[in-house]
C-alpha cells in the first residue's frame, strides 16, 4: 500500500537522576559524598534509505520513545546511556514540526540523519555540590526530560521527469515502455491510484555517453484537482520535485474536447496548488498519433505549442512510436536544467559574502508572561534548571532560588508584579513563589 503523509508522536529518553549517596567504609571514618551521574537519555533520529518507498510502517504505530537514562549509583559511578531510536524513512522525505509547521529537515540521499527529539542530560550526583565549608551536600540533580515532539512525515517521491494528464492519456502505457516498470494499465479512468516509478536509459554507457534519469507517473489529474476533485490532488506533492514535466494530451477524444484546452486546464490546476509547478519546463506530447483522430488534431495542436514556446512531439505508447526520441530529448533538456542548475548554485556561493548573518537567541535568554493568572517563564536554560531540581530537597530548592536570582529571573518576576504564593510555571514545573 501506497502511504505517503502521517503524523507520529516522538519522545526522547529522559535523563537519570544523580545519586545522593555517602561513602561507607570501614576505614573510611569520615565518609563523605560519592553519589555518580545519571546517563543520558536517548535521542530520537530519522534516517533517510533507498529500501523503502512508503511511510506505511507508521501508519499503524504512531508513538516512538526512546529509552531513559539509567540514575547515577554510589562509588561515583555513572549510570548507562539510554538507547537511541533511529525511525527509517524514505528518501524524499520531508519532516515538519506538526504544531508549528517548521520545517525540520528534507532527507534526500541515503543515509542523511536528523535529530528529532534530543535525550535528557542526566542529573549530577551529590559529589559535584561538595565544597570545603559545605562537605556534606544533601542533593542530588534529577535528569533534565528529553524533548518530545508531534512530528509531521511527507514524502515526495524523488524523480527527475514526472508524467502529467488527464486521466487514460497513456502515461502509465508509456512509462511501461521506457522503463522496467509495470503499472497497472486500463482503458478506463482513474487506472492509475499511486505514483509509479521508473528509470530510463538513453545513450550508449559503453560508449561514455549514457544517460539515465528517473520517471514517474503521476495519477491523472482533472478540472478542479488543486480543490480535491479527483486523485491527482493527493499526489501532487510528488510533482515538486521534478525538473521536468512530460505533458501527455490524449490524441483520441472525441470532437467536443480539444487537446489544448485540456493542456491549459491541467496547467491551471498545477498553478492553483503551486505557483512554481506552472512555471516548471514542459514537453507537450500528443499521444495515440496512431489514431486518424489524432493524426488530424497534430498539425493544429503543434502550431499552438510551437507558438507558446513548448517543445512538442507527437507519439504512440502503444506501438513505440517516437518513444526513444521523446526519451532522447527529455534526457538532453533534463541534463541542461541540471547544468543551469550547477551555474546558479555556484553564483550563489560567490554572493554568500553580502548574506545576513544570523546570530541565534542564546539560552539564558527568558521571557515573562501572566496568564490566566499563572506567571509563565519560558527559556532553554532556566526551565532546563527548574526541572532538573529535587523540589523536595531543601538544598536542592536553595541552589535554584540563587540560580534564578543569578539568572535575572527573581528581577522579572518581581516587575511582573509576582507575590508571595503565586503560581509560577517553568515548563511543566509549577511553584508556588516564595515558599
Amino acid at each position: 500500500m501506497f502511504f505517503d503523509h502521517t503524523k507520529i508522536f516522538v519522545k526522547a529518553g529522559d535523563g537519570g537522576n544523580g545519586s545522593m549517596h555517602f561513602r561507607r567504609e570501614k576505614f573510611a571514618p569520615n565518609g563523605g559524598p560519592d553519589g555518580g551521574d545519571g546517563g543520558r537519555g536517548g535521542s530520537v533520529y530519522f534516517e533517510a534509505t533507498n529500501q523503502l518507498n512508503t511511510l506505511i510502517d507508521y501508519r499503524y504505530k504512531q508513538n516512538f520513545s526512546a529509552e531513559s537514562g539509567e540514575s547515577g549509583m554510589r562509588q561515583k559511578m555513572h549510570g548507562a546511556k539510554g538507547n537511541d531510536v533511529i525511525l527509517k524513512v524514505p528518501c524524499g522525505t520531508i519532516i515538519r514540526n506538526a504544531e508549528t509547521n517548521e520545517l525540520v529537515a528534507d532527507l534526500v540521499e541515503p543515509g542523511q540523519q536528523v535529530m528529532v527529539a534530543r535525550g535528557g542530560r542526566g542529573g549530577l550526583g551529590n559529589v559535584h555540590f561538595a565544597t570545603s565549608t559545605h562537605q556534606a551536600p544533601r542533593e542530588a540533580q534529577k535528569g533534565e526530560p528529553g524533548e518530545e515532539h508531534w512530528i509531521t512525515l511527507e514524502l515526495r517521491l524523488i524523480a527527475d521527469v514526472g508524467l502529467v494528464g488527464y486521466p487514460n492519456a497513456g502515461k502509465s502505457t508509456l512509462l511501461s515502455v521506457v522503463t522496467a516498470a509495470r503499472p497497472k494499465i486500463a482503458d478506463y479512468p482513474f487506472t492509475t491510484l499511486v505514483p509509479n516509478l521508473g528509470v530510463v536509459e538513453v545513450g550508449h554507457a559503453r560508449q561514455g555517453d549514457g544517460f539515465d534519469f528517473v520517471l514517474a507517473d503521476i495519477p491523472g489529474l482533472i478540472e478542479g484537482a488543486a480543490q480535491g476533485i479527483g486523485l491527482g490532488h493527493e499526489f501532487l506533492r510528488h510533482v515538486k520535485r521534478t525538473r521536468l514535466l512530460i505533458h501527455m494530451l490524449d490524441g483520441s477524444l472525441v470532437e467536443e474536447r480539444d487537446p489544448w484546452e485540456d493542456f491549459a486546464k491541467i496547467n491551471q490546476e498545477l498553478r492553483d496548488y503551486d505557483e512554481q509547478l506552472a512555471a516548471r519546463p514542459q514537453i507537450v506530447v500528443l499521444n495515440k498519433i496512431d489514431l486518424p483522430e489524432a493524426q488530424e488534431r497534430w498539425p493544429a495542436l503543434k502550431a499552438q505549442a510551437e507558438a507558446a514556446g513548448y517543445p512538442v512531439f507527437a507519439i504512440s505508447a502503444a506501438t513505440h512510436q517516437g518513444t526513444q526520441e521523446l526519451m532522447q530529448f527529455a534526457g538532453d533538456r533534463l541534463r541542461e536544467i541540471k547544468r543551469e542548475e550547477e551555474e546558479l548554485a555556484a553564483a550563489q556561493v560567490l554572493s554568500l559574502e553580502n548574506a545576513p548573518v544570523l546570530r541565534p537567541q542564546p539560552d539564558d535568554a527568558f521571557s515573562v508572561i501572566k496568564d490566566q493568572g499563572v506567571y509563565v517563564v519560558r527559556g532553554k536554560r532556566v526551565e532546563r534548571a527548574v526541572s532538573m531540581t529535587d523540589t523536595e530537597s531543601e538544598e536542592g530548592m536553595d541552589r535554584l532560588e540563587r540560580t534564578l536570582e543569578k539568572m535575572g529571573v527573581t528581577k522579572a518576576l518581581e516587575i511582573a508584579g509576582v507575590q508571595v504564593g503565586d503560581v509560577v510555571r517553568f515548563g511543566k514545573v509549577e511553584l508556588f513563589w516564595g515558599e
